[in-house]
């Protein structure tokens, strides 16, 4: 397995050939040789990005890392060996062609070459492809972007079930694809220090960190630049999600993403059957301006525990899913968010129309998280009323009011 700079081959004397009993020089077969390409030197080097492609290593191979010197510091490593008695030996024979081609052929640094060949039965040539095919397909991504491609990376992170969920720069770099993150530092909005004890003073304190962060978020940088676009990542009570996505400027974009599990990622899927929504008035009540909202989403909320809540003459209405029970896992597809949004939106007309003089709405959800901060996102300051929003409290065994959201 050759480095990736050209290598000089030896080459016997005449005189040592072997003759035949004539005395005429014998022809040898001539097998295969390690001489690769110049054009297939240079497509690897590139598909690489120039880094070790062995998985997590990503070393820039083309400078020395102490000195800083420039130059070739690369190796040519073969994925099916060469050699039939070489590690990953070929079960059965490849042309010369086959062997030295830019597919069998991973560009490594001198450490992690030595790695997969002294260990050829922990790096096997489906590893080995594996780790050159994600690794070349980061590179393409990340080289066929373009400047209006960045994003900034808002992270949002609270303690669920009394534990932090953490969220990787990683996971939410290949989320964004083919955007890019524009930093290393996110803006990260990091609420677990904050003991939730599901009370005005929490929510009080968590909604001031959240405005702080999201104020700084959109200012002008040290170098004059600011944000033009944003990518959102949160998981938290669904009162704060619902703050911080009205707290989201609507004059720069802003993409949110979902926590998938099975696997885990933040990815949005692009198959699957689409979620559909639908909406009704449970009770019609008879006073004009009390007015709730149930979302029976991820969880079905049952009607007695909204009714418990309200005084009354309360019209209550529901948002659930059509045509399937409420779920955690239904919202698959960045479709399937904007749909909810547009439902959302127009549930929050009718209502504003058959209720006029209303003010404020009583809101009960149990929505996963990107819906949650497009609840916020969504209303429009000045004509939407103020949302309510009750929070389901662990200790009491109920809902109560938490935070007062879109207020004049």
């Amino acid at each position: 397995m050759g480095a990736i700079s050209q290598n000089r081959r030896s080459t016997r004397p005449a005189s040592t050939q072997p003759r035949t009993a004539g005395g005429s020089t014998a022809v040898r077969p001539v097998g295969p040789t390690r001489d690769i390409k110049p054009l297939t030197r240079a497509l690897l080097a590139v598909r690489a990005g120039g880094r070790c492609e062995f998985d997590g290593h990503n070393k820039y191979l083309f400078r020395h890392r102490l000195t800083l010197t420039e130059g070739n510091f690369a190796q040519a490593a073969h994925i099916v060996a060469f050699s039939t008695h070489g590690p990953r030996g070929r079960v059965k024979a490849l042309t010369k062609t086959q062997l030295n081609d830019v597919n069998n052929l991973m560009l490594l640094c001198g450490e992690c070459h030595k790695l997969i060949d002294d260990h050829p039965d922990r790096y096997t040539v489906a590893t080995l492809r594996a780790f050159k095919r994600r690794h070349e397909k980061r590179i393409s991504e990340l080289t066929a972007m373009h400047p209006e491609y960045k994003t900034t990376a808002l992270i949002l992170k609270a303690n669920i079930g009394n534990r932090p969920v953490a969220i990787s720069l990683a996971q939410a770099q290949a989320a964004v694809a083919p955007r890019y993150v524009d930093s290393d530092e996110p803006c990260m909005i990091d609420l677990t220090a904050l003991p939730d004890t599901g009370k005005e003073a929490f929510y009080a304190s968590a909604a001031a960190a959240i405005d702080e962060k999201v104020t700084r978020l959109y200012a002008d940088r040290v170098d004059g630049s600011r944000a033009s676009h944003v990518s959102v990542f949160a998981l938290g009570p669904m009162p704060l999600l619902m703050h911080l996505g009205n707290r989201l400027s609507d004059k720069i974009d802003a993409d949110l993403y979902q926590r998938h599990r099975q696997p885990e990622s933040w990815t949005w899927k692009t198959k699957g059957d689409a979620a559909l929504y639908t909406s009704r008035r449970l009770v019609e009540g008879v006073d004009p301006v009390k007015v709730a909202l149930v979302l029976s989403l991820s969880g079905a909320i049952p009607i007695s525990s909204v009714s418990a809540q309200l005084s009354a003459g309360f019209s209550i209405y529901e948002l659930t899913l059509d045509g399937a029970v409420p779920n955690p896992n239904f919202l698959r597809r960045r479709d399937d968010l904007r749909l909810f949004e547009q439902t959302f939106q127009q549930l929050l007309r009718v209502i504003a129309k058959d209720h006029v003089g209303l003010t404020e709405i009583h809101l009960f959800p149990a929505v996963p998280a990107p819906a949650a901060v497009a609840c916020g996102r969504s209303l429009f300051h000045k004509v939407d009323p103020t949302l309510v929003v009750y929070d389901f409290n662990k200790n009491t065994g109920g809902f109560s009011p938490t935070i007062r959201i879109n207020q004049s």
